[in-house]
């Protein structure tokens, strides 16, 4: 895989390769999400960069599985995100 140097949004260029790989899976692209949110550089905000790549990638492929997961980050990242474990039962 080649790293695209200077794309604040895909700075390994995961999401760019997912959408090259021929009949990859929903749970594939759902691990390839997390390692690409986890290599976000610092200060860079997920839902900013998701509605980049949606622009990007995903109006060519609407039907591909790494479009609707990155539509579903970025209503969950506009919702505050997930509030699950300790925090979600913390006001309980």
């Amino acid at each position: 895989m080649t790293v695209v140097t200077g794309d604040k949004v895909d700075p390994k260029g995961l999401i760019r390769e997912a959408y090259r790989i021929e009949g990859i899976s929903e749970a594939e692209c759902r691990s390839i999400l997390m390692d690409w949110a986890l290599s976000l550089p610092e200060g860079q905000g997920q839902q900013a960069a998701l509605k980049v790549l949606l622009q990007r990638h995903g109006a060519a492929e609407p039907a591909h599985p790494m479009t609707a997961l990155m539509t579903e980050g970025v209503a969950t990242v506009s919702r505050g995100g997930r509030r699950g474990g300790w925090r979600g039962r913390r006001g309980a």
